[in-house]
């Protein structure tokens, strides 16, 4: 059995604001940087922004351009070869269909900060990823504070959170991105 294809979606809707309620985030430039090198590093097969939000999607289809076909790119083929893989969608439900897998192949799990209840550890993941008949694995990641509780009826699972050696567990999500890609795929290579 061949390893599954790795996917990673950002997601911006729906995710929750401090007060815990359901909100569309900005999409920051250094987000979408960060995490497309990230992805092209770990050998990921695609990078999904997912924004219902025309103005947002407008700002991230515009940075893509700048480095695929732009200035950007011709300037720096290394940013540009990162940037390739991008693509801004509506919706969790389109970045499942736009894997081009069935779903029925694929298995989608989400991360968190906070612990849930029956949370997929570290070591489980890796099982599922390489010993399973899923021939593909969607990674969903939260902006603000985090994915909606509607993002997780999408999933096979919740991935146990990152911890360091403190109390203080606020990473940034291109720092969640980078850990879990290393946990998951870093290991394959060494």
């Amino acid at each position: 059995m061949k390893d599954p294809k790795i996917f990673l979606a950002l997601v911006h809707y729906p995710v929750i604001n401090r007060q815990g309620e359901k909100i569309c985030s900005a999409i920051t430039n250094l987000d979408i940087h960060d995490i497309a090198r990230t992805c092209t590093t770990y050998g990921t097969s695609g990078f999904f922004v997912v924004t219902p939000s025309s103005e947002q999607k407008a700002l991230a289809q515009r940075v893509v351009k700048h480095w695929v076909t732009g200035a950007g790119g011709q300037f720096n083929p290394d940013r540009k070869r990162a940037f390739q893989q991008i693509r801004v969608v509506d919706s969790i439900a389109e970045a499942i269909k736009a894997t081009g897998y069935p779903r029925v192949k694929m298995a989608v799990f989400a991360t968190s900060a906070r612990k849930a209840q029956g949370c997929t550890c570290w070591k489980n993941l890796q099982k599922i990823v390489y010993n399973s008949e899923f021939e593909c694995i969607l990674l969903l990641f939260g902006t603000a504070s985090g994915l909606h509780e509607e993002c997780f009826e999408e999933c096979n699972g919740v991935i146990c959170p990152i911890y360091g050696p403190t109390d203080y567990n606020h990473l940034s999500v291109r720092s969640a991105v980078a850990i879990t890609l290393d946990r998951i795929l870093g290991i394959r290579r060494q």
